[in-house]
């Protein structure tokens, strides 16, 4: 971090209040954020928390419903991302938005070719690639195809393409997600070149190393809310994650009866399970009668954990053990027979058959595992739709209707329904109360606690630290796509996940 985060320069961007409402849902509420010319600024926090939205309405994309935006002092408004690049705002996504069949020099001056006699000039185009490409620390061949070089050279191509179009400000979006040590240090070099020329870089990513390796100032974002800015030298990495978390960690310790000493017998076990470049491998058992709980960032491995028990990705380490004796679980077919069941993360993309009834969502993995030659008829499709709906208080006009027309808590509340229906021995739930109203949460954690009186194991990932203290018998802790720790009694508690979250050692956060 080289530029001085207190000086009193005027933003090169600034946006005051920004509200964006989509429904009934408040996506940005009053979000201010400023970057400064020649700093880069991290965008943070997890998922849903309003990061997208902030950067489509900073880049055109997306029309703001309140607030106001700036561009060097000067009121603007951006009807869209070409208005947005007019201006000078660039944007590299983490997947290269290019054309991989065509040459890197064609895809640096793509709509801006040089011509000569109304043709494209060959020979200039690339001699100003070639020197473009120089300026960026790149030696290579502007005519060979943009498939021909890594992701990490594609990513600087598409940065050096976005400065040359926009010039002032340029959004890095997730750019070092699918890059090794060598490439993150090669894209991080052009980025401090570019800080060096004076331009404004907003940093996206999920890796707190990077952040404070790369980053001037960082602004976290929470539930649509501004937790804060902060320049990074004021920050240790503990406090970063509890801006993230957006707690105080200042929580009671779970209520008495939650503990290692309920759980029963083994249910699964997992031995060093794991797929590279997804989540390294682990060994886990889950008992009978315990929640375990899963903490941890986005992109530390959470989800990527659960697929893989669940054989939604195929695990290429490791095997799976039951009473004993290895099975397969290669895909969700598996593991269904295995006794799992699995609520996705993503409900709209992962969870709901959005056209389909309530009914028919409920009973559709039961009449999968059944086969479709025992055909549940009618009548107890609709008694069982009818028990799951008055067990979990799914609020429905009828079961007929199409599960999109439900409340976000109705259609996970469904979704939660539908693999109970199965009776499985093991249940892992993904963020199950994310973006629900407080009585759909209330009952969702209330099942939780139920189900796991009943005797089932489950592994419940939640970005929730009271939530997960509330109700785990154990908390393993995920960090950069591995498991780090694993907290039983009385290190079930917030402070100590965060330490954990952070890798700060107990004594240094006294």
């Amino acid at each position: 971090m080289s530029s001085d985060p207190s000086h009193p320069a005027q933003p090169l961007l600034q946006a005051r209040g920004i509200v964006k409402i989509f429904g009934q849902h408040r996506a940005l509420d009053g979000v201010d954020f400023d970057l400064r010319a020649g700093e880069v600024h991290a965008l943070l926090g997890e998922n849903g928390a309003g990061k997208s939205t902030l950067i489509k309405i900073l880049t055109g994309a997306y029309q703001p419903d309140g607030g106001s935006l700036a561009l060097m002092g000067t009121p603007v408004s951006f009807p869209d991302p070409q208005a947005a690049q007019a201006q000078g705002i660039g944007t590299v996504y983490q997947e290269v938005n290019l054309l991989p069949n065509r040459s890197v020099a064609e895809n640096l001056f793509l709509g801006n070719q040089p011509t000569r006699f109304g043709l494209i000039n060959r020979r200039e185009l690339n001699t100003r690639a070639t020197a473009l490409m120089a300026e960026y620390g790149l030696n290579i061949d502007v005519r060979a195809e943009l498939s021909d070089y890594s992701v990490a050279v594609q990513q600087i191509v598409a940065i050096a393409r976005a400065v040359q179009l926009s010039g002032k400000v340029l959004v890095l979006d997730e750019p070092t997600a699918s890059l090794d040590r060598t490439e993150v240090r090669r894209l991080f070099d052009v980025v401090e070149r570019l800080k060096a020329r004076g331009l404004g870089i907003i940093f996206i990513t999920h890796f707190l190393d990077q952040v404070f390796e790369l980053a001037d100032r960082v602004t976290v974002l929470r539930n649509g809310k501004l937790m804060g800015t902060q320049p990074l030298a004021d920050l240790d990495t503990t406090a970063l994650v509890r801006m993230m978390l957006g707690k105080d960690i200042a929580f009671d310790h779970r209520p008495m009866g939650v503990g290692e000493a309920n759980k029963g017998k083994p249910r699964i076990t997992f031995k060093g399970l794991g797929k590279a470049g997804k989540v390294a491998p682990f060994t886990l058992t889950l008992h009978e009668g315990e929640v375990v709980g899963v903490a941890g960032l986005l992109g530390s491995g959470r989800t990527e954990m659960a697929r893989l028990m669940f054989g939604v990705d195929t695990a290429d380490t490791g095997r799976v053990e039951i009473n004993g004796r290895d099975i397969s679980i290669a895909n969700p077919v598996q593991g269904v027979a295995a006794g799992l069941g699995f609520c996705p993360e993503d409900r709209k993309l992962d969870g709901i058959f959005a056209e389909l009834s309530v009914r028919e969502n409920i009973i559709i993995a039961l009449q999968a595992k059944l086969g479709w030659y025992r055909a549940l008829n009618r009548e107890d499709q609709m008694e069982l739709a009818g028990r799951f709906a008055e067990a979990l208080d799914i609020r429905a006009a009828n079961h007929e209707m199409p599960v999109k027309l439900l409340s976000g808590g109705n259609q996970q509340k469904v979704i939660l329904a539908r693999w109970l229906a199965i009776d499985p021995s093991v249940l892992i739930l993904d963020e199950p109360t994310r973006g629900i109203d407080v009585g759909a949460h209330a009952e969702i954690v209330r099942t939780i606690n139920r189900l796991r009186d009943d005797g089932m194991a489950l592994l419940v990932i939640s970005s929730e630290l009271d939530e997960v203290v509330a109700y785990s018998d154990r908390v393993v802790v995920m960090r950069d796509r591995a498991m780090v720790a694993e907290l039983t009694g009385d290190d079930i508690a917030p402070d100590s996940i965060v330490r954990a979250i952070a890798d700060t050692p107990k004594e240094a956060q006294a």
